[in-house]
């Protein structure tokens, strides 16, 4: 326990007070420079004239979310149509995140439960083989899943030898592998947040309804999961939000019709022929729907907690 000071106040109270600045500083320097900056120059980027060998002329112009929204033929001169392109690859993405996000859920909680479960000196090994795959670069990860699951790979292999498939499954460039990709990219940061709150769980609630004569799946509905909401919240955001702007899994695994909106921000970027101005506005309408939600997100969480 701190010693009390004269004042009232602790003493390590007072050696806090005469340093926040020291103490919050450095990371508030880390969160500008890699963060603030980056996204500023991608909001300001969004409103530039795209340079024709790449990069931005310093011309304020609304063309890049013109150009996202509207289609006006080849040379610009039509009358304004939806472009159901990009809102397509958008709506596709949103679809593929929030799948992946579901299929996380459906196997991390129960993965998340077991651990939580188990005797305290057996859980850091169990955690320990659920993150050791993720020290290896994603990259290398997707390319090995890419291996694995290819016509001629050692699960089509597999599959004929046993007598299950007369032929390889066409597994790869399909929405399937990219569902694969993106649930073995995010898996842990499922299991993470809902073991934390499975963790701090009082298991005498689930002994007191079953006392009340509640069944097993009564009890995880109206006791466990009200309970652990906030671990699984958490990790429904923690997997979205990346799966949503992922441009790995869909480049490697799938194919034009898995087009993602994470690959054409990435494509804008990419040679001298990139469109700076609407890749950022690309960039600058997801991160806008993303912080829109968790917005309404943490408002809700406000009121309920009040």
């Amino acid at each position: 326990m701190a010693a009390a000071a004269p004042g009232g106040a602790s003493t390590s109270s007072r050696i806090y007070r005469g340093n926040v600045l020291r103490l919050i500083g450095p990371s508030w320097v880390i969160i500008g420079i890699f963060l603030l900056i980056p996204v500023i120059l991608t909001v300001v980027y969004s409103f530039l004239t795209k340079e024709f060998r790449g990069g931005v002329q310093w011309t304020p112009t609304l063309a890049a979310y013109d150009q996202f929204f509207f289609d006006r033929g080849l040379f610009g001169d039509e009358p304004p149509r939806i472009e159901w392109t990009y809102l397509g690859i958008f709506w596709r993405s949103v679809w593929q995140a929030a799948s992946a996000t579901l299929l996380c859920l459906v196997i991390g909680f129960p993965t998340a439960w077991f651990i939580a479960t188990r005797d305290p000196r057996q859980r850091a090994t169990w955690l320990f083989m659920i993150t050791i795959p993720y020290w290896v670069n994603l990259l290398i990860r997707t390319v090995s899943m890419k291996f694995l699951i290819r016509d001629e790979g050692p699960l089509n292999s597999l599959l004929m030898w046993t007598g299950i498939t007369d032929a390889p499954l066409g597994l790869i460039n399909t929405n399937f592998a990219v569902q694969l990709g993106l649930f073995y990219s995010y898996l842990p940061f499922m299991v993470l947040p809902i073991y934390a709150a499975v963790e701090r769980y009082d298991f005498s609630l689930s002994e007191a309804a079953a006392d009340l004569y509640s069944g097993m799946w009564t009890t995880l509905r109206l006791v466990i999961l009200p309970t652990v909401r906030p671990g699984i919240i958490a990790g429904c955001i923690l997997v979205f939000i990346p799966s949503l702007g992922a441009f790995l899994a869909p480049d490697l695994l799938g194919g034009a019709k898995t087009f993602m909106i994470g690959s054409l921000i990435e494509e804008q970027f990419k040679g001298a022929a990139g469109n700076w101005p609407f890749g950022s506005a690309v960039a600058t309408i997801l991160m806008t729907i993303i912080m829109a939600v968790l917005l309404v997100y943490a408002r809700a969480q406000g009121k309920e907690s009040k």
